[in-house]
């Protein structure tokens, strides 16, 4: 479709930067994170202040269509046709009170702002594992981190934010407020709002410990079996991580490495040392290294070998109801299969301690849920794509029988939408919020069942 005359006559006053599509630059801003999604919107803005924004919202009112916010490109679902694909970067403000454990967070603030903020402050952020994911789509998405059994979800954290309705109004938004507003940022924030910040808890954390064990393998069964059974006794305070790694026989990979096998447990703890019960993982496998004392959010993150620049991938995750013998048996016998091959590394997260027991109300919940689950596939240019969509349809079957009834957004396959979030009368309550907010649907529908 052609450009919408008044989305070109904005440009004429837009103070930040509105592309479109023959202009120079749209094609690097269009791009998303995965660059296995073709994004084409009708034009890429990066506003520069809440103006902007009010005037992009009566522009796409005048055009039909409409507005999807998207701060560091995480998140892509489609092509964008018919909408405004908006960037945040010039909202960047980040206020620290270590006083109160309070942070006021921009909505184009990325997360390894915050951790490198809070270095050394005895005080922790509820971050994800990639430092260069938008604390705002995270956060709104619900947002899964190292500290989820301590603090709960990123959207139990947030307390606050300011939020600019279509109708204009731009204002500091809380539980008392707007509960309903607030409920429905809580996971499904983009669909009500356009929020400009954030004010979020930050997590008190006088002692992080962690402990990082690679086993081979052949070990494997018996050190999944030690990490279930460790759910039972493991105090809200440690947070445990595994990682399914199968190395490519590729020549460019290190020998150690290159067409091997491991897994790898990662804990992380709060409150000190947690040696006993890390003990009890131990000593289900040969330890083929062992690296455990002091550490920190910024360290982990120097560790984590997330991508730092766009990359096209492809994934699927499941949350389990429960994590049983057969299920760890037919898991790891599937992982060997020679067909299997596309997965590349499957991530396994324990849930439970403060994720059962959320704090505010929202739509994001990962109650009574007991494991999280995630296969990664490298999308590599010239290799067919066929194989590895084929080992992730195997993959989600294969987990099916226990899968958990609600996720969080931030962990949907790109074809799932809300309705793998939620109950059906949520689902319900959120459709009327958004007609309640926004009755002209300016704003993108996002994941919206349609």
């Amino acid at each position: 479709m052609p450009t919408p005359p008044a989305i070109i006559a904005l440009q004429e006053r837009f103070t930040g930067t509105l592309l479109l599509p023959d202009d120079a630059g749209y094609e690097e801003a269009r791009r998303p994170w995965n660059l296995a999604v073709e994004q084409r919107p009708e034009a890429v803005a990066t506003p520069a202040d809440v103006d902007d924004l009010r005037a992009l919202l009566t522009a796409a009112r005048e055009s039909g269509v409409r507005i999807a916010i998207q701060p560091s490109g995480h998140g892509a679902l489609d092509s964008l046709r018919g909408a405004v694909l908006v960037r945040m970067g010039a909202f960047d403000d980040l206020e620290i009170d270590v006083e109160s454990g309070i942070a006021k967070i921009g909505a184009g603030v990325r997360w390894g702002s915050v951790v490198e903020a809070l270095e050394g402050t005895g005080w922790v952020a509820p971050a994800g594992t990639s430092p260069v994911v938008s604390v705002a789509g995270y956060t709104l998405g619900g947002g899964h981190s190292w500290f989820s059994r301590t603090a709960g979800l990123g959207s139990d954290n947030l307390r606050a934010a300011w939020v600019l309705r279509t109708d204009g109004t731009h204002e500091r938004v809380d539980d008392d407020v707007d509960a309903d507003l607030m409920w429905a940022l809580r996971g499904a924030g983009g669909l009500v709002g356009v929020v400009t910040a954030l004010e979020i808890d930050l997590i008190s954390a006088p002692a992080v410990w962690g402990a990082n064990l690679t086993f081979d393998v052949a070990d494997a069964p018996a050190v999944l079996r030690a990490v279930r059974d460790l759910a039972a006794s493991a105090p809200p305070t440690l947070n445990v991580f595994l990682d399914s790694m199968r190395m490519p026989d590729a020549p460019q990979l290190p020998e150690q490495i290159r067409g091997r096998s491991f897994l790898t447990v990662q804990a992380l703890s709060t409150d000190g040392p947690q040696e006993e019960l890390i003990d009890t993982v131990r000593r289900a496998g040969e330890v083929r290294s062992d690296v455990t004392g002091p550490t920190s959010p910024a360290a982990l993150a120097a560790a984590s070998d997330e991508p730092t620049d766009p990359t096209p991938g492809g994934g699927a995750s499941m949350a389990l109801s429960v994590l049983d013998d057969a299920t760890i048996d037919a898991l790891l016998e599937f992982r060997e299969l020679p067909e299997q091959w596309p997965i590349m590394g499957i991530g396994i997260r324990m849930l439970g301690g403060a994720l059962d027991a959320p704090r505010r109300p929202g739509l994001a919940s990962l109650e009574s849920v007991g494991w999280l689950l995630h296969a990664l596939v490298p999308i590599i240019p010239g290799v067919p794509t066929a194989p590895g969509e084929a080992s992730l349809v195997a993959f989600r079957e294969l987990l099916a029988p226990n899968e958990a009834p609600q996720t969080v957004t931030t962990f949907l396959d790109p074809e799932q939408t809300l309705q793998n979030c939620g109950s059906a009368d949520e689902i319900a309550r959120l459709r009327d919020l958004r007609m309640r907010f926004d009755p002209d649907a300016v704003l993108h529908d996002g994941r919206l069942p349609r």
